[in-house]
Order: C-alpha cells, then sequence, then structure tokens
C-alpha cells in the first residue's frame, strides 16, 4: 500500500492501474494447480500468475499495479503460491468486497494490503488509476474518495515490513 499525504495524490506517480475481476476468483485461476511442482522460485510463480485470465499477465502489469475483484476473492484451496505469485509479479496490493478468509491471512503474512471497500470496486473498471492512502485508510479514483477499515498498528507494521518473517526478523534485531 502507498503511503502518501493529500498534497502527493494529485501527482501521477502516486497513481497505480486497476485489474478488474470478478467474483469468486478461486486460488486457481490466481495461481494454477498444475505448476504447483514446478520451481518455486519468484520469477517462475510470478510467469503463471492469473494465466487462466490473462495468459501474459507478469509482463502486463506494472509494479504496484492494484487487483480489483468482487466476492470471495481466494476462494479454494489455501494455496499460499496464489499470493506469492502475485507479490513477486508486482502486485502493489488488493481491492475486493471480500476475501476468503485463509487467502486474507496469507496476504497479510506476505506482506499484501488486502482492502475491503465494496464501494470502491463498484467504482473503478480494469485501467482506471487510482491512489491508495494506507496509513489513512482511503482510496482515490478520480475526484471521488472511498475509505475502508485501516489495519491497526500491529497489521500495518506486518505489512510496511514486506510481511510476517521480515517483520518478525526486524523485531528479532531489536531485541
Amino acid at each position: 500500500v502507498m503511503y502518501v499525504r493529500r498534497a502527493e495524490i494529485m501527482d501521477q506517480k502516486h497513481l497505480v492501474t486497476v485489474w478488474k475481476l470478478g467474483n469468486n476468483i478461486n486460488t486457481d485461476l490466481l495461481y494454477p494447480s498444475k505448476y504447483l511442482y514446478e520451481s518455486q522460485e519468484p520469477a517462475v510463480l510470478a510467469s503463471h500468475v492469473l494465466e487462466p485470465i490473462y495468459p501474459d499477465f507478469q509482463h502486463m502489469i506494472t509494479p504496484g499495479d492494484f487487483v480489483v475483484a468482487g466476492e470471495n476473492f481466494g476462494c479454494g484451496s489455501s494455496r499460499e503460491q496464489a499470493v506469492t505469485a502475485l507479490k513477486y509479479a508486482g502486485c502493489g496490493g488488493i481491492i475486493a468486497k471480500s476475501y476468503s478468509r485463509i487467502f486474507f491471512r496469507n496476504c497479510i503474512a506476505h506482506g499484501i494490503s488486502a482492502i475491503v471497500c465494496p464501494e470502491a470496486v463498484d467504482a473503478v473498471e480494469e485501467g482506471d488509476k487510482i491512489c491508495v492512502d494506507g496509513e489513512n485508510g482511503k482510496i482515490y479514483v478520480g475526484d471521488q474518495v472511498y475509505t475502508f477499515s485501516g489495519f491497526g498498528d500491529y497489521v500495518g507494521a506486518i505489512l510496511k515490513s514486506g510481511g510476517l518473517i521480515p517483520f518478525l526478523r526486524k523485531r528479532m534485531e531489536n531485541c
């Protein structure tokens, strides 16, 4: 999630592109099961992300872009590769109407912001430019502003650290 001040929001460099998906996007659409036994290297994971929907997604996404989806995003198996593949492809975060509970937790653990904001989902179309202010719980779409519940201090610190493992490493270094 981008952490920006209001004055910076109008600056084009803080705008990211929306990749819009529908309802019930399952983990097999995010990372097909036929690749589960391939290398788990980041480049390999990224090369197959969203392949059934966008066969060349890894070359289409710009680092920081957001996936926006409807209800029950990440349903299906609890495959962590789905989240990891999105992260390594450059996905800056996800905005959805709702998430599968395990997928949501995997997002936080891997440092991907999983934002719930049905109003923003309804307001955007694929290719729109948005700005996400994670610190203040705001999504800017054109001249509209949509709010979402923040993550709280603890989860916010995990996200800023890049995931649970980097967060814990940092905490242990400071002990």
